[in-house]
């Protein structure tokens, strides 16, 4: 079982304004464009103690080797795969980017008849969740440190009943919109991994970031956008250093979704609202 500090993600802590190889760069190298910025971060001896008393109960040994965030050449997400790391084959909901844990732990703590996958690349946010989960001697969770485009790459069709995209990093610059998570090649991959009416569930408080995910997802015929609440939103993009003139771009409605009352309100979601952001919820049915 992979230590702290052997997984990619022990290097890493989000600071988007990192210096970094361009876009343009990545794909001449053949490299796939992350959505994440790797550095350097430590653990400290609270997290520590929980990497090493709780990794071989809850993170899973997928990675291709040391220092990568990349699957396994031979690896497969499939339901075999899932009855192993479970010892089960209850749902699976799957949350990507699951950052300190709050939200995933919460929800295997309230439904033990389901099973539940957290996907993050940072060290301490693998390591905070192991606490969490181990406190509670959960049974029904497991971690992979792992780059979730990829992981979704492997997926057997079906093998999720739910995935869950709370709050991903919204690489506010305009020249970076393309490292944004949710984009059509995911899309492609989560329909094809989601089971019959399976559901994706995205929330953003970030409105260019809810217009990018209307513009990905929307006009697609292999999902059903099932919100309900209408939202004004512009209709054209803005960046870091042009945010403030949103409000003044034309405006059209779209359908969004009521808050999702199975995910718990989180520091960073209460850090949001205090700011005074407003919170877009949307739910995807697999067609």
């Amino acid at each position: 079982m992979p230590k702290a500090g052997e997984p990619a993600g022990a290097q890493s802590s989000v600071v988007t304004d990192a210096p970094e190889v361009s876009e343009r760069e990545q794909m001449n190298r053949g490299r796939k464009v992350q959505s994440f910025v790797r550095r350097s971060a430590r653990l400290d001896v609270r997290l520590q103690r929980a990497w090493d008393r709780f990794a071989d109960q809850y993170l899973l040994d997928i990675a291709a080797g040391e220092g990568s965030l990349s699957p396994k050449p031979d690896f497969k997400f499939n339901k075999e795969f899932v009855q192993q790391a479970f010892g089960n084959s209850a749902p699976l909901t799957m949350e990507i980017g699951s950052g300190q844990g709050e939200n995933i732990v919460a929800a295997a703590a309230a439904h033990p008849e389901r099973n539940f996958l957290a996907v993050e690349v940072y060290d301490p946010g693998v390591a905070h969740t192991m606490l969490l989960a181990g406190k509670q001697g959960l049974t029904n969770l497991r971690i992979a440190q792992i780059n979730a485009p990829e992981l979704l790459e492997t997926a057997e069709a079906g093998v999720l009943d739910e995935l869950w995209t709370f709050f991903p990093d919204p690489w506010p610059k305009m020249r970076h919109h393309k490292r944004r998570i949710v984009q059509p090649q995911l899309a492609d991959s989560v329909h094809h991994a989601l089971r019959d009416n399976g559901v994706w569930r995205i929330a953003t408080d970030i409105e260019d970031y809810a217009l990018h995910v209307h513009e990905v997802m929307d006009d697609r015929q292999d999902f059903k956008n099932v919100g309900e609440v209408m939202v004004s939103l512009p209709t054209e993009h803005v960046g870091k250093g042009n945010a403030e003139e949103a409000e003044n771009l034309p405006h059209s409605d779209f359908f969004e979704s009521e808050r999702f009352d199975g995910r718990v309100l989180t520091n960073f979601e209460r850090k949001g609202l205090n700011a005074g952001r407003v919170i877009h919820d949307f739910t995807y049915q697999r067609a």
